[in-house]
């Protein structure tokens, strides 16, 4: 239950609407009362009085007057709680929200974005509406059963004891389902978020899946998990179908005790036969929220499920100084030193030791096979992971104590793998310069190479790209993700293969943009083209997360040992796009490849 009252914690925040619920809740309770009563009148009174015959009317007029009370407050009520039920789930899921921007990336290593997806949008809601629609009608129904079983027993105590003889039974039953039906809703939950994820990793990957003829494994697949899924809610609703007519039986057996002891109450003369209707008129009322109460039971194990999934979110452990923390300077020099960095990712030991320095307005270059470990340095300077030991600093500032938002406003990165949002180009290019005027967009744009592609766009600017900018080529994705970091102007620029994406001819104009905004910054590349690394400052060979080498890109070649292997591998690769002149002079250099 702690779950529950978790949430209950929302509803503190809108105490008149709750308060509005409970009078209208008080209300509607009160109104069932008019036409048992106006019935018991009109039978006991009334039919039986000649000279009384002209109230008649009135009673009609005033029970109808009971129902329009009843169901009036009901309409307010429900106005009411779907107000109280939004603002509540807008609540919930824009902390949720929050708090999912404040997890490390470490987190969403391990977790599926469908899962993700499933407990924002369908846990959240399944939560509120067993705390809203619940307790709501569980305070109209507990009010109801209260108020009616009591004017039951003033009624006729021996008659309303047989009529409730139902009940300690019922809560019994409904004790032992709780408790035994849990886990089966945590179940179906659990399968509902699988099928979601794999369903969302399908959409996503649509085009693999159909370059590799396997759509017929797919949807074996997904008739696997949806497989998984309908067992799992049929088991949930196999208990609910003998939980649910059993219920209807034991408040079935009320109506049948009454109708034996309260009709041998009538033929005894214990009781009057207006009286006798409106028991029975009474019993339905009673039995009618016991009913809800039931049902409401089946919501509450569904809600706990999901609050739970949404509770794992909440409380799962925080970046370390997301917003918290020292700020750096608005003017920044811009020198970094990695001082004996280790780090380990999910147990597997990542970078050993790692000593490296980017003085300020210098750029250093990262070489290395795949998995050396060169990406896990960009990664860590950003602060995506937090380092095991050793110290990273800029301009002497250890970064560890940093506020991660003052650290990242100072770098601009550009991935390897472009990623751009379902929205304009203008929405993406601002994401890095909420306030950047048209002319800074055009200007990153040029700078970028990319203004031309821009202009020639349907609606320039404004024109959509799509998903992860499926309408771009994948060098347009590119250039739109160097303009985005050009327009950050950040005084450190992360470049983690900014230039693969893009053909040979592109790649020389991006490579020059890229030495303009270099200048005077403190650039840190990896890149496995010669042609992007070679003019570096430093350069900085990783092998299996050690520095192994370290000089220019002369030195290195001069001393004939893993760079000098990566730059022939490179001469190679780079020789096939090069026109025949450029291939001569640089196999007379010995596979330097400066122009």
């Amino acid at each position: 239950m702690q779950s529950i009252f978790r949430v209950l914690a929302y509803l503190r925040h809108y105490p008149g609407l709750a308060v509005a619920q409970f009078f209208c809740a008080m209300g509607m309770t009160l109104a069932i009362f008019v036409f048992p009563n106006a019935t018991r009148h009109v039978i006991n009174d009334i039919i039986p009085n000649p000279h009384r015959h002209g109230e008649f009317f009135l009673w009609i007029w005033l029970a109808l007057l009971g129902f329009l009370v009843k169901d009036g407050l009901n309409s307010l009520r429900i106005l009411i709680n779907n107000t109280f039920e939004q603002k509540v789930i807008f609540d919930i899921r824009s902390d949720l929200y929050a708090k999912i921007q404040r997890l490390p990336l470490r987190w969403f290593d391990t977790r599926r974005t469908g899962d993700i997806m499933t407990r924002v949008v369908e846990d959240v809601t399944n939560m509120e509406r067993v705390l809203i629609d619940g307790i709501e009608q569980g305070l109209v129904a507990a009010l109801q059963v209260l108020s009616v079983g009591g004017f039951l027993f003033y009624l006729n105590p021996a008659v309303a004891a047989w009529a409730t003889l139902p009940v300690p039974f019922l809560a019994f039953s409904a004790w032992i389902y709780s408790t035994r039906g849990r886990d089966r809703y945590r179940n179906q939950r659990e399968a509902a978020s699988d099928l979601n994820a794999l369903l969302h990793d399908n959409i996503s990957g649509v085009s693999q899946i159909k370059a590799y003829a396997a759509e017929a494994d797919e949807h074996a697949r997904f008739n696997r998990f949806s497989d998984i899924l309908r067992h799992s809610t049929l088991r949930m609703m196999r208990w609910w179908a003998v939980y649910s007519p059993g219920m209807s039986f034991l408040r079935m057996s009320g109506y049948v005790l009454v109708l034996a002891f309260g009709g041998q109450a009538v033929m005894r003369g214990d009781l009057k036969m207006g009286d006798f209707a409106g028991f029975l008129l009474f019993l339905s009322l009673f039995y009618e929220p016991i009913d809800r109460l039931n049902s409401l039971n089946q919501m509450l194990l569904s809600g706990r499920a999901a609050a739970d999934r949404v509770f794992q979110i909440l409380d799962a452990e925080e970046e370390p100084n997301a917003r918290h923390g020292k700020s750096l300077p608005k003017h920044l020099r811009g020198a970094v030193r990695f001082e004996n960095v280790c780090f380990t990712y999910q147990e597997q030991p990542t970078l050993h030791g790692v000593t490296l320095e980017a003085q300020p307005g210098q750029t250093i270059a990262l070489v290395g096979s795949t998995g050396a470990g060169k990406t896990t340095v960009l990664a860590l300077l950003a602060r995506f992971y937090e380092i095991n030991s050793g110290t990273i600093t800029i301009d002497g500032q250890d970064i560890a104590e940093l506020a991660k938002d003052s650290l990242r406003e100072h770098l601009a990165y550009v991935t390897q793998e472009p990623f751009l949002f379902n929205g304009s180009v203008r929405e993406n290019l601002l994401l890095s310069k909420r306030d950047a005027t048209d002319a800074e967009l055009w200007a990153a744009l040029t700078a970028a190479h990319a203004a031309d592609f821009v202009h020639a766009l349907p609606q320039n600017l404004d024109t959509n790209v799509g998903e992860r900018g499926v309408k771009l080529s994948g060098g347009e994705k590119q250039r739109l993700s160097i303009a985005r970091a050009l327009l950050k102007n950040a005084p450190i620029l992360l470049l983690d293969e900014a230039t693969a994406s893009v053909d040979s001819e592109t790649e020389r104009q991006i490579q020059d943009a890229l030495d303009r905004l270099m200048e005077n910054r403190t650039a840190i590349v990896i890149a496995h083209r010669l042609s992007t690394i070679q003019n570096a400052g430093r350069i900085y060979v990783l092998d299996k997360g050690v520095v192994i080498e370290q000089g220019s890109h002369n030195e290195l070649l001069a001393h004939g040992k893993k760079y000098a292997e990566l730059c022939r591998k490179s001469f190679l690769q780079e020789a096939a796009t090069l026109p025949p002149e450029d291939v001569m002079a640089t196999a007379a250099d010995g596979g330097d490849t400066s122009q």
